[in-house]
């Protein structure tokens, strides 16, 4: 009996310190899940956060599968038990959750669920996220509920700390975008006034090129040098600038958690399901690293935007001694001949021109109705 307790303390703590080790809001709210999951001995775990329209921004499962989630459909809407978690901030626990008034049924796909313990996330007097468990993996009495009045306890802890945890993701990614806007706009303001420079004197000396073309050609000739001349300072300007906008998240935290970042978000943004996963990729040269990060952007815009899909998976693994981008759709596919003759690329031309630019190669595979695969393989890594 005496191990009892000090087991229950030493998984809290673990809790916690999982909490604590993340600062991306979706790695907090899996943190949260998992970590809840396991501490009461749940077969599952969810938590949702409310977005302003009734329904939720974030809903994060533990316990089902990425198959199972895909099958259940749309994210849930506030209503039922998930509607009163947030709006009467109470606790629930219930011996059948199908048996309660306001329950009202879930799809077909969803798992069959009888005990239940919810209970909301607050930060001061505003909810900002609804826990929930069901079904204890333990004996339960005739018509009781497995969760105890213990369960509620640890549960009301976790949801305390999660709160913390989540606050403080939450501002952690608003300073960084804060960061990030503040130095686009300064990098604007420095390519505005450079290049507007030099595009204003490339058009008067163009101007007094065509007014010496027919009096004075050999002038006309020294003024058509000077365009030259001006046009390739302009463009040195500009690859200054593209320079400078790598993304300072690259910078600070390397490809592959800056990738994990912009799959999460997009994960959030999109009713497509957008997965991430990386094993073994060390950190690459800067040119490579925002090589392959800028081939996965315009692959994943064109999934998201342009291929109808469902599923979107992006990987970055190593492959005989370099590195292998991979972003896999399921949307509607497209032949890439025709897309080629049609001159509508996709972005293709510049994948493979930023590949290319740091000795890798491109490779595309797709088919009308078949999804996407774009793969760019870059030595080293």
């Amino acid at each position: 009996m005496s191990q009892g307790p000090r087991s229950g303390l030493a998984a809290v703590s673990s809790a916690l310190l999982a909490m604590s080790r993340h600062l991306e809001v979706r790695d907090v709210l899996k943190t949260i899940v998992a970590s809840a999951r396991e501490l009461l001995d749940a077969q599952y775990a969810a938590l949702g956060v409310p977005d302003d329209h009734g329904g939720f921004a974030q809903f994060v499962v533990d316990g089902v599968s990425d198959q199972q989630w895909k099958a259940i459909g749309p994210l849930p809407r506030q209503h039922g038990i998930l509607a009163a978690m947030l709006q009467e901030a109470k606790v629930e626990r219930l011996a059948d959750v199908r048996k309660d008034p306001r329950f009202e049924g879930w799809p077909s796909a969803h798992p069959d669920m009888s005990d239940f313990l919810g209970l909301p996330i607050r930060d001061g007097d505003e909810v900002i996220g609804a826990l929930f468990l069901a079904n204890k993996n333990c004996h339960k009495p005739d018509g009781g509920c497995g969760f105890t009045a213990e369960d509620e306890e640890l549960l009301s802890i976790l949801a305390q700390h999660a709160a913390i945890a989540l606050t403080n993701a939450r501002l952690y990614e608003r300073s960084r975008e804060l960061t990030i806007a503040e130095e686009r706009s300064r990098l604007a303001h420095e390519l505005h006034d450079a290049v507007a420079q030099k595009l204003f004197s490339l058009r008067l000396t163009a101007q007094a090129a065509a007014a010496l073309v027919d009096r004075d050609p050999s002038r006309a000739k020294g003024e058509l040098q000077q365009v030259a001349a001006l046009a390739a300072e302009a463009a040195d300007e500009l690859r200054g600038a593209v320079v400078e906008l790598r993304p300072a998240a690259l910078d600070e935290d390397g490809l592959v958690a800056t990738l994990r970042t912009q799959v999460h978000v997009l994960d959030r943004a999109h009713t497509a399901h957008v997965t991430f996963d990386s094993s073994g990729v060390r950190a690459l040269p800067a040119s490579q690293e925002e090589a392959v990060l800028r081939v996965a952007q315009e692959a994943l815009h064109n999934a998201l935007r342009h291929s109808g899909a469902e599923q979107v998976d992006v990987t970055l693994a190593r492959r005989d001694g370099g590195v292998v981008l991979r972003v896999t759709d399921d949307g509607s596919g497209f032949d890439p001949q025709q897309t080629r003759r049609a001159g509508r690329h996709l972005g293709l031309v510049s994948m493979r021109d930023r590949a290319g630019g740091v000795g890798g190669a491109l490779t595309v595979e797709s088919a009308p109705g078949k999804g996407t695969t774009i793969e760019m393989e870059v030595p080293g890594g």
